[in-house]
């Protein structure tokens, strides 16, 4: 990027950064050279976003998914690759004739023992700050087996800048640049605390689906559309929020200006920060460690209430951009993004990419449910009735399973055959692990035949 025109903030960039292009000039100069930073700076201009932070982001998600050189091998098939990175991977090749051409790890070694310095300079104030974070949080490090939390520090991009990531769920990663003597510690930490906290998300599916009503009070809010339709990262965020306004750099920071944090989270729609930060008051006196009274907290949210003081709050028209992208954090599957569509009120869309994750034999049960809920909006009872019954015979989430019953239960009632929509009914009380949500549907399916939504039904429905 340096060598073909990324010359963001140089003139305030760490001194290695112009080193290492003072010495990328001189290797121009050798044979071959040239004509190869000639064909990969016409793919870096061809593939630019507009703005100089999403060309960064492409590359450093690139990086992250390469093997080594010389080769640059990708670490995934590329239908598992960030979108992002996907946009950018006919890089490679033209990447691995100028590494040749220029020699580059000659280059590498020579400047290898300044970023070693780099990080030795670094290195003591980042681990302060993650053993200060798990000795407030109390968790077991065993929770940390077979994943990991990796910083880079990379003087070759703009002073300041930082880009998160977290790949395959267990492997986070924090690519920064210093700013003179601030290697923005906030979002090491804030990346770090996702690291910690995120796994507590894993096995909630029960809970977290008893607390969906509540993101119906925030479609209007300004943060990330992530957090508008998964209940589980919107928990998260708010946990972390709540804890960096428990434990804020500045130890003596006034109450007063804590709560104004936690108001300015709320206000970007991050409306379950006050809670957990209640929560934490009482937990900081305790014994217990975090991952053992969190699903305590979870439990005890009064879903019509957060509901209710979630619509009263006033969002404001922007939110601060995110620390971690949105397409690192959450798996980049075509279901995920088909499932967020739906949500998001775009059954074309959905569809479209349900299609795909079948065709990518991502999870056919959830796609098949899809594409049933789009034949439902489409009025095409016959195909959606022929969608739910495939994702039956594959789908494993009782979410999903327990749902597709309900509406093939609905679809025979409006057909007139009440004995098999009971049938259906019956059946989605007996899915093992039966959200609440589709235990109270269900039941209703079996009182009474299903009759075409009320509004008030429609925003039950809007939920699943």
């Amino acid at each position: 990027m340096n060598v073909c025109g990324y010359d963001q903030e140089l003139d305030s960039s760490s001194p290695i950064r112009a080193e290492v292009r003072a010495d990328l000039v001189e290797a121009s100069k050798l044979p071959g050279a040239a004509a190869a930073a000639k064909e990969m700076c016409q793919f870096y201009q061809d593939h630019r976003q507009g703005d100089r932070t999403h060309d960064l982001s492409q590359y450093v998600s690139l990086a992250l998914n390469l093997g080594p050189p010389p080769d640059f091998t990708p670490k995934l098939q590329e239908s598992d690759m960030p979108p992002d990175a996907t946009y950018v991977l006919g890089f490679i090749p033209v990447l691995k004739e100028y590494y040749a051409a220029a020699k580059l790890h000659s280059i590498w070694m020579k400047h290898q023992p300044e970023y070693l310095a780099l990080i030795d300079q670094y290195h003591d104030p980042v681990a302060q700050m993650i053993s200060s974070i798990d000795n407030y949080l109390r968790m077991p490090l065993s929770g940390y087996a077979g994943r990991s939390f990796t910083v880079y520090l990379e003087p070759m991009i703009a002073p300041g800048q930082v880009n998160s990531r977290n790949y395959l769920q267990d492997f986070y990663y924090v690519v920064v640049s210093p700013a003179g003597t601030n290697i923005h510690m906030d979002a090491l930490r804030h990346t770090y605390l996702h690291f910690v906290l995120d796994p507590l998300i894993a096995k909630r599916a029960t809970a977290l689906d008893r607390l969906k009503p509540i993101l119906l009070s925030v479609q209007r809010a300004p943060m990330s559309e992530e957090y508008k339709n998964d209940m589980g990262l919107l928990v998260v965020e708010c946990l972390i929020r709540a804890i960096e306004a428990r434990t804020p750099p500045d130890s003596k920071l006034p109450e007063k200006e804590r709560e104004a944090l936690i108001q300015r989270d709320e206000a970007e729609g991050y409306v379950l920060t006050s809670y957990f930060y209640e929560q934490l008051r009482d937990f900081a006196k305790a014994n217990q460690g975090l991952q053992d009274a969190f699903p305590n907290w979870l439990h005890n949210i009064d879903v019509l209430s957060q509901k209710k003081r979630a619509s009263e709050i006033a969002f404001t028209t922007h939110a601060a951009p995110d620390v971690m992208q949105a397409s690192t954090r959450a798996s980049q599957k075509k279901i995920d993004l088909a499932e967020n569509a739906l949500a998001s009120g775009n059954p074309a869309e959905a569809g479209k990419l349900a299609q795909q994750s079948l065709q990518a034999n991502e999870d056919p049960g959830r796609a098949y449910f899809v594409l049933a809920k789009v034949a439902s909006f489409n009025g095409d009872m016959e195909g959606a009735q022929a969608d739910f019954k495939k994702a039956l015979e594959s789908a494993k989430e009782p979410h999903v399973v327990a749902w597709c019953h309900i509406y093939l239960g609905r679809i025979l009632d409006l057909q007139g055959e009440r004995d098999g929509a009971v049938e259906q009914y019956q059946a989605a009380l007996a899915v093992r692990d039966v959200p609440s949500d589709a235990k109270a549907a269900a039941e209703r399916g079996v009182q009474q035949p299903y009759e075409p939504p009320t509004a008030k039904r429609q925003d039950e429905d809007k939920q699943q």
